[in-house]
């Protein structure tokens, strides 16, 4: 009775209170065919706590760790150094159990750091303002086609090809419930992408792209910007490694309305996934559309410097027709791991890590294109590049794995039923990629397409 101390008579009490004559009438809204019957074939009824730690220890040592192989997985989340100071300093008890700033006289502290995030946030993307983080990067892009749709009355949202497709998928089932009409295609194994030929027109509301974008490609995002604004439709640019902004131009210099993405890369492990921090900027004369809440600074009855929520337009706070989003939260431990991770870089150092990380990736690439039958598609790139293999690439991935080998993603993985992308191989050098973890992807990878 560890885990479920509640007797009978305690069950029985409060269904008495809230109207319900067994547990099952709270279900009664699930069809009968979602339901479960009967027990999970294969799961014990009970077992001792150290059964269970034995059994979990079990199942955590079949998976590759990251820091224990060669790593080259990437395509949104990211194999950063971060500094034994961060996870310190997180775990402070001020923040890891501060929930949110409601109260500004009691959480200082926290509305300081959001502050402090939001500033280093608008600066790398180049904008005016940030809002004080989302969830994670997917559902920032969608709030910002949401928030595209309120600014210009429009219902047509453009995705570029190379948005990646965890992004495009989300949104697709959010536009379900709004009724916007997303246009979508699959990227080309090419080493240019589609950008410039978007078709943007008057119905739009905006164009979605990402930026360097899955396949790792770079584009110059000044004439789209320009091709947006004469016809009234707004540039979303969707970032998801921030540390590539250390080294190229930013959105937000090249005219982007607003900019989102993925800030897991500074400060955030890979956490099999999440918890991440969603990243959300745009210009000052938009913020009152901006999903999501905003700490600002301010002087209080004494003069002395303080800080407060200066806009929170979420139905918890404000009427819900005047609400911009129904975020309950934010990613508010993330998002000051995020804070503190680039304070200890600083511009320099942010500069410094990204050019490490470029440099390696060129490295990568040119040994891995001397593999006989690989080709390397991007002309440009950051830290992340395609390649073409001769055979399709996920099976030639599996192979690798048992070799301890993460070699990168497939893009068969990402688009199932694209035949087109099937010979796709997605990989991802950072600071943390040794040479000899290079040589031994090289030498797996020969292997394998031998």
């Amino acid at each position: 009775m560890r885990y479920l101390p509640l007797s009978d008579a305690d069950r029985q009490q409060m269904l008495s209170v809230i109207g319900a004559g067994s547990v099952d009438d709270l279900f009664v809204d699930v069809p009968e065919a979602a339901r479960l019957s009967g027990k999970i074939e294969g799961l014990p009824d009970h077992a001792s706590e150290l059964a269970v730690e034995r059994e979990l220890g079990a199942l955590a040592r079949a998976n590759l760790v990251a820091g224990e192989v060669p790593f080259f997985l990437g395509c949104g989340a990211y194999r950063h150094h971060i500094p034994a100071s961060v996870d310190h300093l997180i775990q402070r008890g001020e923040f890891l159990t501060s929930y949110t700033p409601y109260q500004p006289e009691i959480a200082q502290g926290t509305l300081q750091a959001l502050f402090e995030f939001q500033t280093q946030v608008a600066r790398l993307y180049g904008c005016d303002v940030a809002n004080a983080s989302m969830y994670d990067g997917s559902t920032a892009c969608w709030e910002a086609i949401v928030m595209a749709r309120r600014i210009t009355r429009r219902g047509k949202a453009v995705l570029a090809s190379g948005l990646h497709p965890h992004y495009v998928s989300v949104a697709k089932t959010m536009a379900r419930f709004t009724g916007d009409l997303l246009v979508h295609d699959a990227p080309k194994l090419e080493a240019q992408s589609d950008i410039d030929a978007l078709e943007v027109d008057g119905e739009t509301s905006c164009v979605v792209v990402q930026y360097p974008d899955i396949l790792g490609r770079i584009a110059d995002l000044s004439a789209l910007a320009a091709k947006c604004q004469a016809t009234g439709a707004l540039l979303v640019v969707v970032v998801t490694e921030p540390v590539a902004l250390g080294a190229i131009k930013a959105p937000g210099e090249m005219g982007a309305d607003i900019v989102v993405g993925e800030g897991q890369s500074i400060g955030v492990g890979l956490n099999f996934g999440g918890p991440y921090v969603g990243l959300f900027a745009t210009r000052e004369k938009y913020v009152r559309n901006m999903p999501g809440r905003l700490a600002g600074e301010t002087v209080d009855a004494e003069g002395k410097r303080g800080f407060v929520l200066t806009l929170s337009t979420r139905e918890q706070h404000i009427r819900r027709e005047k609400a911009t989003s129904n975020i309950c939260t934010n990613s508010g431990l993330c998002a000051l791991a995020f804070t503190i991770h680039m304070t200890l870089l600083g511009e320099k150092g942010l500069r410094g890590l990204a050019m490490l990380n470029h440099r390696k990736a060129v490295a990568a690439a040119e040994r891995l294109a001397r593999v006989p039958g690989v080709e390397l598609v991007n002309e440009s790139f950051f830290n992340e590049f395609t390649l073409r293999l001769p055979k399709e690439a996920r099976p030639v991935v599996r192979e690798m794995a048992e070799h301890g080998v993460l070699g990168g993603v497939s893009l068969g993985r990402l688009y199932p039923g694209e035949a087109a992308l099937a010979n796709g191989l997605v990989v991802a050098v950072t600071e943390t990629t040794t040479n000899e973890d290079v040589e031994a992807l090289a030498k797996a990878l020969q292997g394998v397409l031998a």
